[in-house]
């Protein structure tokens, strides 16, 4: 099941709604639990015993842990913690990879497992990892409630794709906290955003890159125009996600972390990164980069620090070399915008900054898409004029005027212009009257928009569903 589909949204959505609000606050947590449940069995009905299996065993070592903390056996429950917690995020999504690549290295036939990769496998690892490492460390308290642990590993609003909610976050309003009808309203209008973001802009970005990306007559711009809109694609697809998963938490009492802020208008890779799935790049320095020694050691220690990080980064997105080549791809700008060269971008004019960042984020946004190394090598040679293909011909010209408009849409959609524009037309007296009537309406009519877009019944799954 997905936030983007008739079932979700007029059938599951409006009865979870229903007992979670006539129920009293001490049994909230059980209906979100069992709820929760119930959504992921929809799309993983094996799985849903991992998961739970996962959240079980989070929860029992996190009360060993508190109970062995500062005493002989503190290191080993956290190593077992660690261990139970990850491996079958390493056998489900990694296990093929490393025997395959075995194979090829020293010519031998290791069985391939060929499991299913469970949806959202990353995302609740990485959230039970962190009340691992916070109780460990102090930062949380033991969680003392399998029904409260379990409600926030398998929360249904970020289950499948995030953003990384930490223990710490949410900790609080495990236990209490408020509901209102502004909150509700907050909530409601950031999820009908994100859906619109998915289905109306994401989804028809998708159709033209299906369309460009199987042109038999490749073009130098075909492969240009592609890797444009991939880059868009998955802004809008998964930050979609994200605004509807922090709406959805709104309106259960919960406040998740905010994870994309407009990446696009950055000025450099190192703002692009901190505007980029905030989530998993805050978790990445608290959890690995900080506890390596960060920048405190020396440039080669701290170099060491940022490849290791990247190298992680991309190898969390997928199995695959190019995933891993992406990180790296990401470490080495970085690094060299902190030794070199970030004192002269901000001596530049910003436009030349900002077209440099784009310039990279799109390149490797194409290097990401690729289905394994051979294509992803194919792509970007065709970016550069490599595969002596032509740069431009009538057809793909006939294609990029279909989808210029949506484009543009997205274009200025992506940066903070709209929300500008609103906020100062609400400055004005009577013009912030007629807002205050517009908005629910203008909610509405997207909402019917987006509703006879999914009936029409097209495909629409969410790609960081495979990450």
């Amino acid at each position: 099941m997905v936030f983007s589909s008739i079932s979700f949204l007029y059938y599951f959505l409006p009865v979870v709604l229903l007992f979670y609000f006539i129920v009293p606050f001490k049994s909230k947590n059980l209906v979100l639990l069992v709820s929760s449940l119930i959504f992921y069995f929809c799309g993983e009905p094996v799985y849903l015993f991992l998961m739970l299996a996962v959240s079980l065993s989070g929860y029992l070592h996190g009360l060993w842990i508190n109970r062995a903390k500062n005493g002989r056996y503190a290191k080993i429950s956290l190593i077992s913690s660690v261990f139970s917690c990850v491996a079958p995020l390493l056998v489900f999504k990694y296990a093929d990879f490393v025997s395959e690549n075995i194979n090829r290295l020293f010519g031998l036939n290791i069985p391939m497992l060929n499991l299913a990769l469970p949806v959202g496998i990353s995302f609740y690892t990485f959230q039970i990892l962190s009340y691992i490492l916070d109780v460990y460390m102090g930062n949380a308290n033991v969680q003392r409630s399998f029904i409260d642990f379990a409600a926030y590993v398998s929360l249904f609003p970020q289950l499948i794709a995030g953003p990384i909610v930490r223990y710490t976050t949410v900790e609080r309003e495990l236990s209490e906290r408020t509901h209102s009808l502004k909150e509700m309203a907050l909530g409601i209008n950031r999820f009908i955003i994100g859906l619109s973001k998915k289905v109306l802009i994401a989804n028809t970005l998708g159709d033209f890159g299906k369309i460009i990306a199987g042109l038999e007559n490749k073009t130098v711009f075909g492969f240009w125009l592609a890797a444009i809109i991939f880059t868009l694609q998955i802004y809008y697809d998964f930050s979609g996600y994200s605004d509807m998963a922090v709406g959805l938490g709104r309106i259960f009492g919960f406040h998740f972390p905010e994870n994309f802020n407009y990446p696009f208008i950055s000025a450099s890779i190192t703002e692009f990164w901190r505007r980029w799935h905030i989530s998993l790049g805050t978790w990445f320095r608290d959890y690995v980069y900080i506890p390596l020694g960060g920048n405190r050691k020396g440039t080669l220690i701290w170099l060491r620090n940022i490849f290791i990080v990247w190298l992680l980064t991309g190898f969390w997105h997928g199995a695959e070399w190019n995933f891993i080549l992406w990180g790296l791809y990401f470490a080495v700008f970085l690094s060299l915008e902190k030794l070199l060269f970030l004192d002269l971008l901000e001596k530049t004019p910003r436009l030349l900054r900002h077209a440099y960042t784009l310039f990279i984020i799109i390149i490797s946004f194409a290097l990401f898409n690729g289905d394994g190394m051979n294509e992803c090598i194919h792509n970007i040679k065709g970016m550069f004029g490599m595969l002596n293909v032509p740069f431009s011909n009538a057809e793909i010209l006939y294609y990029f005027k279909s989808c210029i408009v949506t484009l543009l849409v997205a274009v200025v959609g992506s940066t903070p212009l709209p929300k500008t524009f609103i906020k100062k037309l609400k400055e004005y007296g009577t013009m912030g009257s007629i807002l205050e009537i517009a908005e629910p309406v203008t909610q509405a009519l997207m909402l019917i928009l987006v509703t006879a877009y999914l009936i029409d019944g097209s495909f629409n799954p969410f790609l960081y569903f495979r990450f």
